[in-house]
């Protein structure tokens, strides 16, 4: 790199006024700030854009990048001509401070004053190498360890080196267990695809927990090291790492009850009530309940309450979830209606559902049910903000007000707190002729 090149520093600011030179200091704490508050460079922006630099992850990076960010200069801000006339004191003062600060190359040039005379001034600062930035910033540990982290990874599993430079914060994250991810990633490249357990796998410290706990970091460095054709792309984020990489996944299990006793599954004993019925997915998608009408119902208590209804199912809800529902095409001849709460994650969940049937109704999610129940409104923590495009006008106009804060800032009127009459209410508006399906 193009860096001016430091002139040997003798111990006087100006070679007209001797003073003493400044002591080594051991680190930059240990420098003292000038007296008087300037706009001038001193320890603390040093120190300041020191940090910055580690917080991008440029220090260190430079040990596992072939694009060196090292030297490195600073931003200096110096005094101007008129202030090293008027503040020459402090301007010296300055100077043997900046030239204190350990681990940096303070380059000097004269300049001519026409009243100082000649004298040398600061014009430059360097860090020259990565690992004098992490002693700056008190991270030379971390930094060494990453060093350690590197040579690891460069001896075992080379290809994960430009992962490591472009995010080697996140590399430090996990500096503790490096080696167990390392050990997961060979074991999956010499046996891909495995069609087992992620519990089978015979890796020491891998367990299930530990797995769970690292998917989405296992899947960065999975996705570099495996060739294409041993991931399915189409199975994403941590629901689907099982799949993506050939294990076997626990079964989903879909919750529902029949809400006519004429259908149930099994036998009612004494003519007792409904059955709460949980089957793997599999099996439920190969049901042939010979139903009209499905109600998704994300609330666990008002999924139980609900009443007795002709060929009616009752499915307790799936969060963000449909994947399973999706392949129950028996769905499509019925109406479908979803219950969700009244905020902006309903609504997206209601919009995500009419990806798999386009055909859902969405029930006790309008507008006048939110204003009935204004005293019973809630905050949403974190409210979605994206755009929905299967939402009809009426639902995407309550959406938009919900997002927008035009009601009130991240209010929603969560499902449990509605009035059982009025839910009975617009149940009985469903009992009368199901509506047909209609194609997913």
């Amino acid at each position: 790199m193009g860096a001016p090149q430091s002139r040997e520093l003798s111990p006087g600011f100006c070679t007209r006024i001797a003073i003493p030179p400044a002591d080594c200091a051991e680190s930059l704490t240990d420098v003292p700030e000038p007296k008087k508050p300037t706009r001038w460079t001193g320890p603390r922006e040093i120190k300041s854009q020191a940090e910055q630099l580690w917080r991008r992850g440029l220090v260190a990076a430079d040990l596992a990048s072939d694009d060196r960010s090292f030297p490195k200069r600073l931003v200096l801000r110096g005094p101007s001509s008129k202030e090293l006339r008027d503040r020459f004191g402090e301007a010296r003062e300055w100077s043997a401070t900046l030239r204190s600060i350990p681990h940096l190359r303070v380059v000097m040039r004269e300049i001519r004053h026409r009243v100082l005379g000649t004298n040398e001034v600061p014009v430059e600062v360097w860090i020259d190498r990565a690992e004098d930035a992490a002693t700056l910033v008190g991270k030379r540990k971390e930094f060494d360890t990453f060093r350690s982290i590197v040579e690891q990874t460069r001896g075992r599993e080379p290809a994960l080196i430009p992962w490591l430079a472009r995010k080697p914060l996140k590399g430090l994250e996990h500096r503790d267990h490096w080696d167990t991810l390392l050990d997961i990633v060979d074991w999956l490249r010499q046996r891909p695809r495995p069609g087992i357990y992620i519990r089978q796998m015979d890796v020491p410290r891998a367990h299930t927990k530990f797995v769970e706990k690292h998917k989405g970091v296992l899947s960065e460095l999975l996705d570099i090291v495996l060739p294409p054709e041993q991931v399915d792309a189409a199975a994403r984020g941590t629901r689907g790492f099982e799949r993506r990489y050939g294990f076997k996944a626990k079964p989903v299990r879909v919750r529902f009850r029949i809400l006519d006793r004429e259908l149930a599954l099994l036998p009612l004993e004494g003519g007792a009530g409904d059955q709460d019925v949980a089957l793997d997915g599999e099996s439920f998608v190969k049901l042939n309940p010979r139903i009209e009408r499905v109600l998704i119902v994300e609330n666990e208590i008002n999924f139980l309450a609900l009443p007795q209804m002709e060929r009616t199912m009752a499915v307790f809800g799936a969060g963000y979830g449909f994947e399973t529902l999706g392949r129950a095409r028996w769905i499509i001849g019925c109406s479908l209606h979803y219950w969700g709460d009244i905020d902006t994650h309903g609504f997206a969940i209601l919009d995500e559902l009419r990806q798999h049937f386009r055909h859902t109704e969405s029930f006790l999610m309008d507008r006048d049910t939110f204003l009935a129940f204004k005293a019973l409104w809630t905050v949403e923590r974190s409210p979605a903000n994206r755009d929905l495009d299967r939402l009809t006008p009426e639902e995407l106009a309550l959406y938009n007000d919900l997002r927008d804060n035009k009601l009130g800032t991240r209010l929603r009127l969560e499902q449990e707190r509605i009035g059982f009459s009025w839910i009975r209410e617009r149940l009985s508006k469903l009992q009368g002729p199901s509506s047909s399906g209609g194609a997913a």
